[in-house]
């Protein structure tokens, strides 16, 4: 058996090749959308990708089932869940296709996929035990999506938290528990392969270690360990869950009724200086700057957002762009594809153009307007505690909120604004503050944009040190 795991850091994502090498072929499970890196990757080993599964409608990414499924590759999707977590694109569909239920079963080569039902995450949610049938006639491990993680569980408060279905995330839980019980009784020597990893926001305390087994996670496990009773892992995974992105959503929306086919990643043009210029104080386009935020507050194209090359890029994009904006990048050329490819990754497929950091340095040299932000300290920041002209906005999540904040601090995640805008006051300049100074940049950015005054504290959050008491 041929077998292989691709990593995408910035989602924290695992995608797995399975294949038969006594007849060159190899199924994916859990794939991304840009589906040429397995592609290629199977040729290398002289491989054809002949089968394609998803665990569960995903939340975080978009799928790469249809970019398969419109290649001739015949994909296998779960039919559990109700009528609101069916495959709609796939139903009825000129696709080769094959819906699983509890206990079905596919081969590729030597090789079966047996599918398990483990509910909760998602009501459809399955996992996939897999047997090398050319060296045994029973599983080597399990490919568990988003239900078994290393250290973790897959969240249950999505289809609540993330795509708005009212009042479901106690039952959730609930469900989620059942099938918990369940992974007890797997034998402990079955290898678990996890559908995402540490810096994933689809759970709260993932681990940074690739795979694991079920046994170890048995024994050291929180959440699993946390299951003494039903109303124990309900209170216990329920807490503390990190505040989802908001293309969470539309992630869910689009792998269960379709992503769109643009037959390949977008080309954006590289921009002139004139055309830069007319993109200054562009609301009706987003101008996306991947520069790191020192260098963006420093000087600026008005109006732009800011998302730095790093894990949180597609996080950040995603919560203050949407669908439907044309996007523009300053980027420098050598992540130009890292880029689109990530944006393409979250459905964000509509780049038109770029421009280089030299080309901002050049467009400010000839006159073109930057602006700035003002970046502060802690130090600073009790000043405008007790002032009426200024607002403390903590952006961090809701937890890192409640271990300890200051006085007056409105606390909004910053994944969470732009629904929340409204929530904000605008007669006021906000004073925008998190753990260590990056989710602060970004968001500053984006209230900047957005109509906002604002302060930018960057710095670590344990230099902030409470005002003194007066003493009467």
């Amino acid at each position: 058996m041929y077998f292989k795991q691709f990593f995408d850091e910035k989602l924290a994502q695992y995608a797995y090749m399975v294949g038969c090498q006594a007849n060159g072929t190899a199924v994916m499970i859990d794939p991304m959308r840009d589906i040429d890196q397995y592609i290629e990757h199977a040729a290398g080993q002289n491989l054809t990708i002949v089968g394609a599964a998803d665990t569960h409608i995903h939340a975080d990414y978009i799928s790469g089932l249809r970019e398969f499924a419109e290649r001739g590759v015949k994909v296998y999707a779960s039919d559990e869940g109700d009528k609101d977590w069916k495959y709609e694109w796939l139903k009825n569909s000129d696709y080769d296709y094959e819906f699983l239920n509890d206990g079905d079963e596919f081969k590729i080569g030597n090789i079966t996929i047996k599918a398990w039902h483990t509910p909760g995450h998602t009501p459809e949610h399955l996992s996939y035990f897999i047997t090398d049938g050319a060296a045994a006639d029973e599983p080597m491990g399990i490919a568990t999506g988003d239900f078994i993680f290393v250290g973790d569980v897959g969240r249950p408060d999505l289809l609540e938290s993330a795509a708005g279905q009212a009042n479901v995330m106690e039952p959730s839980a609930r469900t989620l528990f059942k099938s918990v019980e369940d992974f007890k009784n797997v034998p402990e020597y079955l290898q678990i392969w996890p559908g995402h990893g540490a810096g994933s926001a689809c759970g709260k305390a993932l681990g940074a270690i690739p795979e694991t087994t079920v046994g170890y996670e048995l024994r050291y496990n929180a959440s699993i360990k946390s299951a003494t009773s039903e109303d124990a892992f309900v209170n216990f995974i329920l807490e503390g869950q990190p505040e989802p992105p908001l293309y969470f959503a539309r992630m869910k929306r689009d792998n269960k009724l379709g992503p769109k086919i643009i037959k390949g990643l977008p080309q954006p043009k590289h921009l002139t200086l004139k055309e830069l210029g007319s993109l200054s104080n562009n609301t009706e386009v987003a101008v996306l700057d991947t520069r790191e935020r020192d260098e963006f507050s420093e000087g600026h194209l008005p109006g732009s957002l800011l998302s730095p090359m790093n894990k949180q890029f597609n996080t950040v994009a995603g919560s203050y762009i949407t669908e439907d904006e044309d996007i523009y990048l300053v980027v420098e050329e050598h992540k130009l594809e890292e880029a689109v490819r990530d944006l393409y990754r979250i459905g964000l497929d509509n780049v038109i153009g770029y421009v280089t950091p030299m080309d901002l340095d050049h467009y400010a040299e000839q006159g073109g307007e930057l602006e700035a932000i003002t970046v502060q300290k802690f130090d600073n920041i009790n000043q405008y505690v007790d002032d009426d002209n200024y607002q403390i906005l903590d952006v961090r999540k809701a937890s890192e909120y409640s271990e300890g904040n200051i006085e007056g601090a409105q606390n909004l995640a910053h994944t969470r604004l732009l629904p929340r805008l409204g929530e904000i006051t605008k007669d006021k300049t906000l004073v925008v503050h998190c753990q260590a100074g990056g989710r602060s940049a970004v968001a500053s950015a984006f209230l900047k944009r957005n109509g906002y005054k604002v302060v930018l504290i960057d710095d670590e959050f344990e230099n902030y040190k409470p005002k003194a008491a007066t003493t009467v």
